[in-house]
């Protein structure tokens, strides 16, 4: 017999989803498994009942291949009693789809639930293994309805969707669109239906819409260059209020923008150009300000600070968990924006992001500190600046834009005017540093462009040097 689910015939509809959620693969609700095992089935139904539920194939396996498995009722009876056993029951429903036997779970109303090998919580493609008190506490502490999964009122599909952001994601994410645009939504959980109307959840407006901020005056992350080390002298400052991975670039382009390059040269190699921070660490300290930050408070977004001797990076929203487990283990606040970007492949594991900062950080002999409040900071130390010619890094260590911008107003008052290759040469940074300098500088109206491309040259403004002098 075949039934209509969202206007499509449910038997139609899961052959092409069920390639769809191959190729999409194991994610926050979506699990596979090659083999019915009474322990991991227990372990992954316990663990989507404590987070938005879930659905589990067995017949799959960890490569995302077909195998199938001999549907009996002699299983169909043991799966029920594996929910039955837990405490408290878990709620499921099995489908049938060819020879995959496909085991819905709800999101439970009465957590935290356990299996005989204890409490799990699902983060990303993870059930992670938490004490009793661990996931008591979290329960407790994010008992606000879930912000990503709230369909948005006012959003209207497809006035506000911009599809061009979606298709970007799904070539990222090695989606091929097998299904339409709404049923992948839906499948991905950042969609659903409300009075029959199609329209996004609030962490799918926060990824696709074409004006985010229409729908959330507090979705920026505003990042600030100051000239020393208080919240003084502002040199530059941006406020992103795009769609959450084009806010994650820009901050990034931002920190590479005005962070401070060295010279590295390996033996007899030729010299490659390293942030003075490690990236690597930036990246995985803005995902964690994006997916981790408190999306209900409504009167602070994302800092970005960047001082003579710091950084500083910090969003909203206490820890879910005791500071002592900080590195050891996660609980989402946003386990939607979460799954995302891990299917971007810009999360790796759960719960290792802090402790790759800390790695990183401490291979480059740098220092760096998490302050915990009512915020979330990770907290830079930049390095002093070197004049070493030997060692490990050979040539010079660039200074800061600050002192850089000093070094040309000083020329400039001299001279007079400035070629880019001069400015290289006052400077000791690549060509890429140059222009990227030159074009801050250009940009901010310190200094303007006079001549034709590869001839001309720049000068200090009029209204700077008035400015100056007053």
């Amino acid at each position: 017999m075949k039934v209509e689910r969202n206007g499509r015939e449910e038997a139609e509809m899961n052959k092409k989803e069920l390639n769809f959620i191959l190729q999409a693969g194991e994610g926050l609700k979506i699990e596979f498994k090659e083999r019915f095992d009474p322990k991991t089935l227990a372990v992954a139904g316990v663990a989507f009942a404590n987070s938005s539920g879930g659905r589990i194939f067995l017949g799959i396996d960890d490569k995302r291949t077909v195998k199938g498995i001999n549907i009996t009722n002699k299983i169909k009876s043991q799966i029920q009693d594996i929910a039955g056993n837990c405490d408290p029951k878990i709620k499921i429903l099995l489908r049938e789809f060819k020879r995959i036997l496909i085991v819905e779970v709800e999101e439970g109303e009465d957590k935290p639930y356990r299996c005989s090998q204890g409490f799990y919580l699902r983060e990303g493609a993870n059930s992670q293994k938490l004490s009793r008190d661990e996931i008591v506490k979290f329960v407790v502490k994010s008992g606000k309805a879930k912000f990503g999964e709230q369909i948005n009122r006012r959003f209207k599909f497809p006035a506000d969707f911009d599809k061009k952001k979606f298709l970007d994601f799904l070539k990222k994410s090695n989606i091929s669109k097998v299904i339409s645009p709404k049923e992948i939504l839906i499948n991905l959980s950042l969609a659903g239906f409300l009075k029959r109307t199609f329209k996004l959840n609030n962490a799918g407006v926060l990824l696709f819409a074409v004006e985010p901020e229409k729908f959330f005056r507090n979705n920026l992350i505003t990042c600030v260059l100051y000239k020393g080390k208080e919240r003084l002298n502002i040199i530059d400052r941006k406020d992103f209020k795009n769609d959450l991975l084009t806010n994650y670039e820009d901050s990034l382009n931002f920190l590479k923008q005005h962070l401070m390059l060295r010279y590295v040269i390996k033996g007899t190699g030729p010299r490659s150009e390293v942030l003075e921070l490690p990236e690597e660490s930036l990246r995985e300290s803005l995902l964690n300000a994006i997916v981790h930050r408190d999306y209900f408070e409504e009167k602070f977004g994302i800092f970005v600070e960047i001082f003579d001797n710091r950084l500083e990076i910090t969003n909203a929203g206490r820890l879910l968990f005791d500071k002592k487990k900080l590195g050891k283990i996660s609980f989402s606040r946003n386990p939607l924006l979460f799954d995302v970007f891990y299917r971007l492949r810009l999360i790796e594991k759960v719960g290792s992001g802090i402790n790759r900062i800390k790695d990183l950080v401490k291979k480059r002999k740098l220092r760096v500190k998490f302050e915990v409040d009512d915020f979330f900071r990770i907290v830079f130390f930049r390095p002093p600046i070197s004049k070493k010619k030997n060692g490990t890094v050979n040539g010079t260590v660039n200074g800061t834009v600050n002192e850089r911008l000093s070094n040309l107003i000083g020329y400039l008052k001299k001279s007079k005017k400035i070629t880019t290759q001069n400015y290289i040469k006052l400077s000791g940074v690549s060509l890429r540093t140059a222009r990227r300098d030159l074009a801050l500088f250009r940009k901010q109206k310190i200094i303007e462009f006079v001549g034709v491309p590869k001839k001309g040259y720049y000068i200090y403004t009029e209204k700077n040097r008035a400015a100056k002098s007053s």
